[in-house]
């Protein structure tokens, strides 16, 4: 049973980390000119129309991502 409690603990540190991350990356994304300018993010935009999908950023902030959580998690 105090295993468990630990387990929560140490993912609910982590998880408020990650939170604190993203939400440095929001308050730093507009100093970031690249981000979210990336070739291979998709923009149409039409007359009354605009759509977005930043795939390149997606993947580079996935593959960031996965590596913290490897270094994190090695023991």
């Amino acid at each position: 049973m105090a295993d468990g409690i630990q387990y929560i603990g140490k993912f609910l540190i982590l998880l408020g980390i990650v939170i604190a991350a993203v939400g440095g990356l929001f308050l730093l994304s507009g100093k970031i000119p690249w981000l979210g300018r990336l070739p291979g993010d998709i923009l149409i935009q039409k007359k009354n129309f605009t759509f977005y999908f930043p795939l390149a950023t997606c993947i580079l902030l996935s593959i960031i991502l996965t590596l913290l959580f490897w270094l994190i998690g090695r023991k």
